[in-house]
């Protein structure tokens, strides 16, 4: 018997799920994302929840747009490093998180760039994801 890999079946392995953000596939319905790029999304979903505003899974979410208005110095980033990765191993256990750093934008003082890097539970691959952290302070540090 051959497994989900062998077969080229991510889907399976990986999980699937209406794309995010939601749009209309070339088929006129909703698009899926399957594998990888479904943890991907799914990682950007945890992090871009408010906790809270789930009402049937209030803890869920990454917290960070508490720190909308925060300074962008070196203890807030810190900050935004922990808060993502408790968001992603506590809501996201398809993966395994190595590092996540987080660094002043050096495009927009108001901003920080956080790089996950992590692994795949199920297949062993390591992949990164960077996103933008909108920042209000313009503390330097």
């Amino acid at each position: 018997m051959r497994d989900a890999t062998m077969m080229g079946d991510t889907g399976a392995v990986l999980g699937r799920g209406v794309g995010f953000p939601p749009r209309i596939g070339r088929d006129g319905r909703l698009a899926w994302s399957v594998g990888e790029p479904n943890i991907r999304e799914a990682i950007q979903i945890v992090l871009m929840t408010r906790p809270g505003e789930r009402p049937a899974l209030p803890g869920f979410g990454g917290g960070l747009d508490e720190l909308l208005f925060a300074p962008n110095t070196v203890a807030t980033r810190h900050e935004i490093a922990g808060r993502i990765r408790t968001a992603i191993t506590d809501w996201e256990p398809r993966v395994t998180v190595h590092s996540v750093r987080v660094d002043p934008d050096p495009a927009d003082p108001d901003a920080a760039v956080a790089t996950v890097t992590y692994q795949l539970v199920a297949t062993g691959d390591v992949s990164a994801l960077t996103m933008s952290i909108a920042l209000a302070g313009t503390g330097r540090g």
